[in-house]
């Protein structure tokens, strides 16, 4: 099993110093670095204070220029607020400043608040069908002059400036509906999938949604990803602030996906957790048992479930308002004492 890291920019509440929110990333990302973790994810999400990230292939240039080998991955671009033209020279301009280091990921979206904001008129159960145009377009572009007339974008024929210096860019797609699964399969995409805070068993739907993507493609070569809240803790002093950092950020995530409370300076308001349904779970206990929470043993029993079913890669997801502090304790003893189980 290889391991990525997603880690955002965040402040919880507008007392935080945003210049100890950047070094703090950073020294998240070096450590992930010299640790041999394979991929460094970055995220694109607009006016929100507790996910900073307006241009993923700006944050992934900053870590490129202070890392040495970890992988940068744009995880994931919403094809529906970008001009493919647009994002195809960017996607290449990060891989040229970092020697070839790009993983290109596309997506469709969380918030119906953004869409409201980036791309009125647009809801987020649509924005699936902009990736689907886009994905094949941009690999269009990094080859050369292509003419367009698709259903979002039209243009006259034009390449990408710069093209990627590798020769093949691995492609990533976001994915949690069968057809998002069809699609990537079809195209030779790897793909990504986050269970939010459900069991075990919503893991096992992704997986067996890829298998059934796969038998109708008649094979995929591609890695299968998967994202979870990661703590591992090693004090009970640790194991409560990560269960209270969750529960707190899982009020301001269920404000967003149910569309409850309001967003104010980009700080949404927390939604009682005793108003949170569907995707958002939050019993303490419940989320121990389905997140990446644990001592170090815990953990690996955990991931060694993953293995057995399919995963080849995990995406250890740093950000949940936690304290900086207790975040870098989890990462080193994730590196420590976990990781090398699977060497």
């Amino acid at each position: 099993m290889k391991f990525h890291i997603a880690v955002n920019l965040e402040r919880m509440q507008p007392s935080t110093d945003m210049m100890l929110v950047r070094d703090h990333v950073l020294e998240m990302i070096q450590m992930a670095d010299a640790g041999g973790f394979e991929i460094a994810w970055a995220a694109e999400h607009h006016a929100l204070e507790m996910t900073i990230a307006p241009n993923p292939f700006q944050i992934l240039t900053w870590w490129a220029d202070h890392t040495s080998r970890i992988r940068l991955g744009c995880g994931v671009a919403n094809a529906a607020y970008w001009h493919p033209i647009n994002i195809a020279g960017e996607a290449a301009m990060l891989d040229l400043l970092s020697g070839g280091r790009l993983e290109m990921g596309l997506g469709s979206g969380a918030y119906q608040r953004e869409f409201d904001r980036m791309k009125p008129g647009l809801l987020q159960p649509d924005s699936w069908r902009y990736m689907q145009e886009m994905l094949p377009l941009v690999k269009e572009l990094w080859r050369g002059d292509v003419e367009h007339n698709g259903e979002f974008w039209q243009f006259p024929a034009s390449t990408s400036c710069p093209k990627p210096i590798q020769q093949e860019v691995p492609m990533w797609v976001a994915a949690r509906s069968p057809i998002t699964f069809d699609y990537a399969v079809a195209n030779r995409c790897n793909i990504m999938c986050w269970p939010l805070t459900l069991p075990m068993s919503e893991a096992e739907k992704y997986r067996a949604q890829l298998d059934e993507a796969i038998d109708k493609a008649g094979g995929w070569n591609g890695t299968f990803a998967l994202m979870r809240h990661t703590a591992v803790y090693e004090t009970p002093e640790d194991r409560s602030a990560s269960i209270d950092a969750i529960r707190n950020v899982l009020g301001k995530f269920g404000n967003l996906m149910m569309k409850k409370g309001e967003v104010i300076n980009g700080f949404p308001d927390n939604v009682p957790l005793n108003e949170l349904d569907g995707n958002v779970r939050v019993e303490p206990g419940m989320l121990e048992e389905n997140l990446m929470f644990g001592d170090p043993e815990t953990v690996i029993t955990k991931l060694r479930a993953y293995e057995k079913m399919g995963v080849d890669a995990f995406i250890y997801y740093a950000s949940m308002g936690l304290d900086r502090d207790v975040q870098k304790r989890s990462l080193q003893s994730f590196i420590d004492h976990v990781m090398p189980e699977f060497s």
